[in-house]
């Protein structure tokens, strides 16, 4: 069992950062791929960016690419989101998910372990 914490949403302004952490339970944290998702008001959960075990690979969704940088510290079981230029369309909440597969994938049924989510919201 993994379980997932994540932190560090909140209010920002157009073009600010924001960073979130995920950190995750058990001691087999460095095993797993991780990933964020994010669902907005009235939309589906989609895939935002995914790492590999090692950190080594790193998959992003053409809408955040260039501007969210994923990052995992497997010594502090713990994984990434820097959030930089935000727009009011990056408005959601962001969930942490974790998967044993051995890649990252973007379908949110490969993922086996999910957090309780973060809210982000960018105002304009």
């Amino acid at each position: 069992q993994v379980q997932l914490v994540e932190s560090g949403g909140g209010l920002v302004q157009a073009g600010g950062s924001l960073r979130l952490s995920c950190v995750a339970s058990g001691r087999t944290f460095s095993r797993y791929v991780m990933a964020w998702f994010r669902q907005a008001p009235g939309k589906e959960r989609e895939f935002v960016t995914g790492i590999s075990w090692s950190g080594s690979s790193t998959y992003y969704a053409d809408s955040v690419k260039g501007r969210f940088t994923i990052s995992r510290d497997n010594a502090k079981n713990t994984v990434y989101l820097q959030m930089n230029s935000l727009k009011p369309e990056d408005t959601a909440v962001y969930y942490c998910a974790a998967t044993g597969t051995v890649r990252v994938h973007t379908r949110q049924r490969e993922y086996n372990y999910w957090g309780q989510g973060t809210q982000v919201t960018v105002s304009s």
